[in-house]
């Protein structure tokens, strides 16, 4: 890790206690926070080491030796997925929300043979698997079913007007937004390694946000790829494909990890969280569950802060 990184892990984001509201009906979705725009760009990704390409859509960052994190800062998802390079290929962990040319930046940071795993199948982050021919998943019907795409009726809450920052990718049709069908080539399990080469990665299944939820654990470098189990800022638990008691148990598992661990890589809003923020989740979370933790009220939602994040679940 560089020394800029180092200082970066000391960064405790504080966006995260800026309070979650829904502007309009067809937000329900998903809470918009209308501030949301007005602090961008974050400032913590100046401590980053950004490659420079020539795409207006993407910001592309060197996070370690052979890791890069594609940021998508002017949607609301703001969403991170990694390109992970060992010697022989590279491994794309998510391919985010599918409105930018993926393939294109992929391809300019490496000639390598590319296989697609995503860390779960919301379509924030499988949007440009279709531009991949070998992409891996959880033998479940979740995966499946989401392997079909979704139509834009159903993700057109991420292309409202006010779900944008700055300027669409060029050519993109915000009416005509859909997730596009992809063809699953093969499966993972649990403790399952992949090879790339010099660089070797393990599956860890965390069912909880998703059915398919899973993380990398890259053991020699002592980093975990993370997905949507944590990152900083409001985690949401309330879909209906969320089961609560299940993220429970995945982030205690994942607490016991942080010695291992010198960083962890996260899906959304900032690449990189110290690891001692999967302890402090697995506390929160417990005070969640004994009721020691206040919340506030918005909506259908119930939303618990917390130093760096916040707990965001249905109202029940």
């Amino acid at each position: 890790m560089t020394l800029l990184l180092f200082a970066f892990l000391g960064i405790s984001p504080s966006a995260a206690q800026q309070a979650i509201t829904s502007t309009r009906p067809e937000a329900a979705n998903e809470p918009l926070r209308p501030e949301w725009c007005r602090q961008l760009p974050r400032p913590e990704y100046k401590l980053l080491d950004r490659v420079a390409l020539p795409d207006k859509w993407f910001e592309v960052y060197r996070v370690s030796p052979g890791v890069f994190a594609i940021y998508e800062p002017h949607q609301y998802e703001e969403v991170i997925s990694y390109l992970i390079v060992g010697s022989q290929r590279g491994l794309l962990f998510d391919t985010g929300l599918g409105m930018g040319n993926l393939r294109e930046i992929v391809t300019a940071l490496t000639p390598l043979p590319i296989t697609v795993l995503n860390s779960h199948t919301h379509f924030d982050h499988t949007g440009g698997n279709w531009q991949f021919n070998e992409i891996l998943a959880l033998d479940i019907p979740f995966a499946r079913r989401n392997a079909e795409g979704s139509s834009h009726d159903q993700v057109s809450d991420a292309v409202l007007p006010e779900r944008f920052c700055g300027d669409m990718p060029p050519g993109f049709r915000p009416e005509g937004y859909s997730i596009r069908p992809f063809h699953i080539s093969g499966f993972v399990k649990h403790g399952q390694t992949i090879d790339l080469g010099g660089r070797s990665l393990e599956v860890l299944l965390t069912p909880g946000h998703t059915p398919d939820s899973l993380c990398l654990l890259d053991h020699r470098n002592r980093i975990l790829f993370i997905g949507d189990t944590f990152y900083p800022g409001p985690i949401y638990l309330y879909v209906p494909e969320t089961d609560v008691a299940a993220y429970e148990r995945s982030i205690a598992r994942l607490a016991t990890l942080v010695p291992q661990l010198d960083v962890v890589l996260t899906a959304h809003n900032l690449p990189v969280s110290r690891p001692e923020m999967l302890v402090r989740l697995a506390d929160a979370f417990r005070q969640v569950r004994t009721g020691n933790a206040r919340f506030t009220v918005s909506g259908a939602q119930r939303e618990y802060r917390f130093d760096g994040f916040s707990l965001v679940l249905a109202n029940k």
